[in-house]
This record gives C-alpha cells, sequence and structure tokens, in this order.
C-alpha cells in the first residue's frame, strides 16, 4: 500500500499550489482539476499492484517508477522531473511502483474524475490520448536504451538524456544515486561507478561531487553513444 503524502505547512501547500498554478499554461485543459501533494525523499507515492485510479504531475523534484522482481531485484523504468506526467497506465491494477528520488511536489489527478472532463471538452482527451503516447515513447526509448552493447555507451546516453532535459546543458546535478543508474541502466553499482571513473580518465566527463556531473567533452559522449 502506498504511504499517504505529507500534510505540509499552510504556508508550504501554499507555495506548491502558487508553483503549480505559475507552471500551467493559460490553455491547460487538467488546469482546475488536480490537487497539490507533497512527498519527502524516499516516499512511496503509489505501490506496484495497488489500484491504478490516479496519475500525477512534477512539479518539482525528481520520481523514479521500479518494478520489483521475484528475486528481489528493481528495475527502474524511468525517472520524471519538473513538468513530467507518471502513473498514467493502462489497465485496473498498478504494474510499477512510484517514490520520491528526492523531495517532490506533486499534482495528483484522479482517474474518474479527469475521464468525466474528457466526456465534455474534447481538449481533455486529446491531453490524455498525448500522456498515453508519451507512456508508451518513453517506454520505447529505454528499451533501446538497455538494448546498447556496452556500459559505456549506456552511460553516456544517460548523461546526454539528463543533459538535454536540464537548463544547465554542461552540468548535471544527479537527484539519483549510482544504485538508481545501475538499476535503470541494468547495470552493477559496481559497473556504474567504474564507468564514471573511466569517461572522467578519457576527458568526457568530471566528476565535481558524487551528485555533479560536468559534460566536458559532449561530442565525445555523443559518438560513443551512437
Amino acid at each position: 500500500m502506498a504511504h499517504p503524502a505529507t500534510s505540509p505547512s499552510p504556508a508550504a501547500a501554499l507555495t506548491g499550489r502558487m508553483v503549480w498554478m505559475a507552471s500551467l499554461s493559460p490553455r491547460e485543459p487538467l488546469h482546475a482539476a488536480g490537487s497539490v501533494v507533497h512527498f519527502p525523499e524516499g516516499r512511496e507515492i503509489f505501490a506496484q499492484g495497488g489500484e491504478n485510479d490516479m496519475f500525477f504531475k512534477v512539479v518539482s523534484g525528481v520520481v523514479r517508477t521500479c518494478k520489483f522482481l521475484n528475486d528481489g531485484r528493481r528495475q527502474i523504468e524511468a525517472f520524471y522531473s519538473e513538468g513530467e506526467v507518471f502513473g498514467f497506465d493502462l489497465g485496473s491494477e498498478r504494474q510499477l511502483s512510484a517514490e520520491a528520488v528526492s523531495e517532490c511536489t506533486l499534482v495528483a489527478y484522479r482517474r474518474a474524475s479527469v475521464e468525466m472532463l474528457a466526456q465534455k471538452d474534447m481538449t481533455v482527451g486529446r491531453q490524455l490520448f498525448r500522456y498515453a503516447m508519451q507512456a508508451m515513447t518513453r517506454a520505447q526509448e529505454h528499451a533501446l536504451l538497455l538494448g546498447r552493447r556496452g556500459a559505456a555507451e549506456k552511460v553516456a546516453a544517460f548523461l546526454l538524456n539528463l543533459a538535454e532535459q536540464s537548463a544547465d546543458h554542461r552540468n548535471i546535478a544527479l537527484a539519483m544515486t549510482r544504485q538508481d543508474i545501475g538499476d535503470f541502466l541494468g547495470l552493477t553499482i559496481e559497473t556504474v561507478s567504474r564507468t564514471f571513473s573511466q569517461l572522467e580518465r578519457d576527458g568526457m566527463i568530471e566528476l565535481v561531487s558524487a551528485r555533479l556531473v560536468r559534460l566536458r567533452n559532449p561530442n565525445a559522449l555523443e559518438e560513443l553513444a551512437a
């Protein structure tokens, strides 16, 4: 069962809602349908096997969706950051769990309410279709990433994708741990750490700290990831 969201102070709740409202386009079709919720780092948002009755949009922070296998291993399906939607799955039962990688502010949408809106407003229906297509595209991209031959190719592609999403395309602040990265790329934590060190020795990146990576030679990374 998913843990309940934290109950923020009235000031924090108001700030979160103001940030969410400021981020919305005036034409955002779901602009009045959601509610702001907060999760601390490490908190479960929803559980694998649970009821698939809500989906979420990230206002701030990073979320991971993952699947726990029968042998205890964890496979991370995706990371979601500001502006991205997750939990928009088919079926009545959750196939994945979702957890807060960092402290998160989210907008929660109840599916039944949104589907009722979609019956009255075609723009809502089109938005739901876009969310479904985005989820499918993300799954395809992850499958292609896992299909890359070597660890260095996978890590290079992962860093380039984060850089593309970042406001600063050269300096990447990693919300996730090396274990998270390994579980996303299908690698062990030791392999991820060795690969980061090798990319630094090759002059492609600089490990400024455990959670800050500077891209020193993006072109070389792109050649490696190609």
